[in-house]
């Protein structure tokens, strides 16, 4: 038999594994920006039969069972609300996105790595306040040496966020697709134009 006898029945790459459903937590607020709080479209339609989350808005694509048909969940709202960690865990992601993804010593995105302000070699230590990120030119122009000895200086002094500012931080980074139903609950209280 010839190998490729299957590809008729495999779905197209726009199949509904494309339909993600926004979350949200019970006071309407997605449970993070970045990365966007999404569930696939199962997980979606699963919670919702067993009482977990309130649809507030559907995609124009169905899904069918043999007794149903169900519009695929956009935006899903938590019945109970999910209390958000106060303290932030010392992470590489989190640490780019506290410095909004550039490096602190050059300002240039990309190619990112993480640098001790003090070097470990004179002590010091991996922590919120003294760890930075930074582009390869810059770590390797400063090496293990102090910011005085190389003649450089950090854009910002870096030190631990909080919560709700690397929540804040996280929004000014949106996925690559927003659908139109979830824009209402992303950005509820931005400054509108005059």
């Amino acid at each position: 038999m010839d190998g490729d006898f299957r590809t008729h029945f495999v779905r197209e790459p726009s199949a509904l594994k494309q339909h993600p459903a926004l979350v949200l937590n019970a006071d309407y607020r997605p449970l993070s920006y970045y990365p966007l709080s999404l569930w696939p479209w199962q997980e979606a339609v699963k919670a919702s039969f067993l009482d977990r989350v309130d649809i507030i808005a559907e995609y124009d694509e169905v899904v069918r069972s043999p007794s149903r048909e169900i519009r695929i969940p956009s935006v899903v709202v938590l019945k109970d609300y999910v209390k958000p960690r106060k303290r932030v865990a010392f992470t590489r992601f989190n640490l780019f996105l506290r410095d909004e993804f550039r490096c602190q010593y050059c300002g240039s995105k990309g190619d990112l790595t993480f640098d001790h302000v003090v070097p470990r070699a004179s002590g010091g230590i991996t922590s919120w306040e003294n760890v930075v990120a930074a582009c390869a030119p810059c770590n390797l122009r400063k090496g293990s040496r102090t910011l005085r000895q190389v003649g450089m200086s950090l854009r910002q002094t870096p030190r631990q966020p909080g919560a709700s500012e690397l929540m804040n931080v996280g929004r000014k980074f949106p996925p690559n697709h927003l659908h139109d139903s979830w824009l209402d609950f992303l950005y509820w209280d931005a400054e509108l134009e005059a």
